[in-house]
This record gives structure tokens, C-alpha cells and sequence, in this order.
């Protein structure tokens, strides 16, 4: 375990306004301790961007999360951009390599990796254990994404990756006929998702987070045509929506577990290591207790 701040110590940390109420740097500096590597990672709440990131390349901060409402401003301020996060039109991870600023979207694998989790069982871990890769788990399978926003764009192309189908459905249908046209998926207004059955269905808006707890994106009723419910809110950790879609029958995904493995793959990018899911598993549900 490192005990001291030292000239050697690396910088990382999370670039968005407002950020106090993150739970980004208790994943990652848990992660950090558990592998005793001389690093720390910090909030920075930041209305200058563009200066920002100039800093980042004067102090050499190692690495950073990017979050709201930085997501896309950030892309023309760096030297390279992953294709992925090119196609999703948001960047939420930094790697300077060498001087270099290199921009990822980790939420797109954070989000499939927390639907893989609903769906393993033996035969997906006898998969994986021959090489297989995630499609293997959620591959044929469909879903429907509430919003059309930035996240939901990011969830969206997650799941089209690991070989799912995707319907967009929004509240505004000019901006669900975008997303779904880009992703080369079926789109529809929030009004018309009672009439459609899939596998998965997944909130990407933020309704029903604190304090308007009791709200949910669609009626009740309608969770009876799926078999697994996601909800990226994670304050409430159990959501109206996912009270609601567990008294349906539905297997339930919270929005920690997204969090969770989108900061697992950030950790893996910057350091190159393995990180220590279990270890910052339990360092988030002991901060939301």
C-alpha cells in the first residue's frame, strides 16, 4: 500500500462541473492501494476546458475521466481519438501517452459488460474460457434504450457491438430517428414501448433519479415484455423503475455496475494492468452505505 505523496507519485483524475459528488476517485484510488502503485486521482472541477487541458499536458497529468458536461467539447482538444468514441461522439477517458492525448469511451463497455453479467451462466463462462469473446453472451439478443441522449448513445453502440439489436425510443422522436439512424436501428416515440418486446430494456434518462425517486420513464405494464431491466441511475442504487421491473418478473441491473465497469476498463487503459474489480466493487457499495 502506498503511504506517501511523493515527487514519483502519478496524477489522475476526473475533469467535469459539477464533480464533487463523484464516485470516480474512490474507485480508482482503492484500486491504486490495492495494487500499491504511487498514484492518486482527483477531482477537478473545471469551467475552462480548453485551459484545462493545456494543464494536462504542462504537468503531465497521466490520465483523466471525462464527464458532464465535457464529454464532446473535449474531442477537438486532443491529438487522437478512438474510433469508437469517434462513432458515439464523446470522449470520457484521456491517456497521455508520452505528451500525446489519446480519448476513449469506456461507458459503451462499461454498459455491455453490466448486461453480460445478467445474462452469464455455464455455457457463457465455458465461452469465454474458450476464447470467445462478449458477443458470445449478448449476440442475437435485443434491446430497447430509453433516450437518445449522450449516454444513451454510448450504451447504444456498446450493445450494437456485442451484437444486439437496437431500438431507440424518446420522448422527442426527431432526436430517437437520429440516433436510430446512425446506429442503423429501429426508433420510436417513449409513447409506443408498451407495443414492443425485446430481451433487454435500459434507461438512459434521468428520470427517476434523486430527488424525483418515485418517477419512472414508462408505465409499468409495459415491463412485462422484457426479461432483463438496466437502469444507468445509480442514486437511488434501486430505482422505481427497477423496484417495479422486479415485482414484473425482470432480472435487474443498477446503475453501479455500468459505473463500475466503465472505470475497470479506464484503470486497465492508464496503468495496463489488471484491475482489482472486487477491490473497487467494494469501495463503491461502502461509500453508497
Amino acid at each position: 500500500m502506498v503511504a506517501l505523496i511523493d515527487a514519483h507519485t502519478q496524477l489522475f483524475g476526473i475533469f467535469g462541473h459539477p464533480v464533487r459528488h463523484s464516485l470516480s476517485p474512490i474507485l480508482h484510488n482503492a484500486a491504486f492501494r490495492a495494487l500499491g502503485l504511487n498514484a492518486v486521482y482527483l477531482a477537478f472541477d473545471v469551467t475552462d476546458l480548453p485551459r484545462a487541458v493545456q494543464g494536462v499536458r504542462a504537468l503531465g497529468i497521466s490520465g483523466l475521466s471525462i464527464t458532464i458536461p465535457h464529454k464532446e467539447a473535449v474531442m477537438p482538444l486532443l491529438d487522437q481519438v478512438d474510433f469508437q468514441a469517434l462513432q458515439i461522439g464523446a470522449v470520457n477517458t484521456i491517456v497521455n501517452q508520452e505528451g500525446r492525448l489519446l480519448g476513449y469511451n469506456t461507458d459503451c463497455i462499461g454498459a455491455q459488460r453490466a448486461l453480460e453479467e445478467a445474462f452469464t451462466n455455464d455455457q457463457a463462462h465455458l465461452a469465454k474460457a474458450n476464447g470467445a469473446g462478449p458477443s458470445s453472451v449478448l449476440s442475437g439478443k435485443s434491446a430497447v434504450i430509453l433516450g437518445a441522449g449522450g449516454s444513451a448513445k454510448a450504451v447504444a453502440f456498446g450493445l450494437k457491438s456485442a451484437g444486439m439489436s437496437v431500438h431507440v425510443a424518446n420522448r422527442t422522436v426527431e432526436k430517437a430517428k437520429a440516433l436510430g439512424e446512425a446506429l442503423g436501428a429501429t426508433f420510436s416515440s417513449l409513447n409506443e414501448v408498451c407495443d414492443i418486446t425485446a430481451d433487454v430494456l435500459v434507461n438512459t434518462t434521468p428520470v427517476g433519479m434523486a430527488p424525483d425517486i418515485y418517477k419512472m420513464p414508462i408505465a409499468s405494464e409495459c415491463l412485462k415484455n422484457f426479461s432483463v431491466v438496466m437502469d444507468i441511475v445509480y442514486a437511488p442504487l434501486v430505482t422505481a423503475l427497477l423496484k417495479e421491473a422486479e415485482a414484473a418478473g425482470c432480472r435487474t441491473v443498477n446503475g453501479l455496475r455500468m459505473l463500475l465497469h466503465q472505470a475497470v476498463c479506464q484503470f486497465e487503459l492508464w496503468t495496463g494492468l489488471q484491475a482489482p474489480l472486487n477491490v473497487m466493487e467494494s469501495a463503491l457499495l461502502g461509500q453508497i452505505k
